[in-house]
């Protein structure tokens, strides 16, 4: 059975309703598809930040609890392994991306993203990306 890890963008688009994420997310299984405490976190601190930040926790819990959150906790070791690599090769990635990433590796999923460019860069990483412009 493939599960998928929904990175931020992909969950920002998906409250927004934008790009059919919604469909994508039926047709491969609402409980074959899970999010990051690092999503979380970023969702979270959207929330807080926009104009409307009593609605926008509203709707962001809301998503949130739709969802199997996946831990980073068992996923550090292969970020910091991957983050080493990546410096000596002289591609820095964002923080909070690899480590997103690297729990899609440490955990098996395939990793749901609209930064195909960045997220590349991580070894043994399997991406999607489910954004038709």
């Amino acid at each position: 059975m493939k599960r998928y890890l929904l990175d931020t963008n992909i969950c920002i688009f998906f409250i927004r309703g934008m790009y059919d994420i919604d469909k994508f997310i039926l047709e491969r299984g609402e409980e074959n598809c899970f999010i990051s405490d690092i999503t979380v976190a970023e969702l979270l601190y959207g929330a807080k930040k926009s104009n409307n930040p009593n609605k926008s926790l509203q709707i962001t819990s809301e998503f949130i609890n739709s969802f199997s959150v996946v831990h980073i906790y068992d996923s550090l070791e292969t970020y910091a392994d991957n983050r080493v690599l990546l410096e000596k090769q002289g591609q820095k990635l964002d923080d909070f991306d690899l480590l997103i990433g690297s729990t899609a590796v440490k955990n098996n999923m395939i990793m749901v993203t609209d930064n195909v460019k960045h997220l590349a860069r991580i070894p043994d990483i399997n991406i999607e990306n489910w954004i038709e412009r």
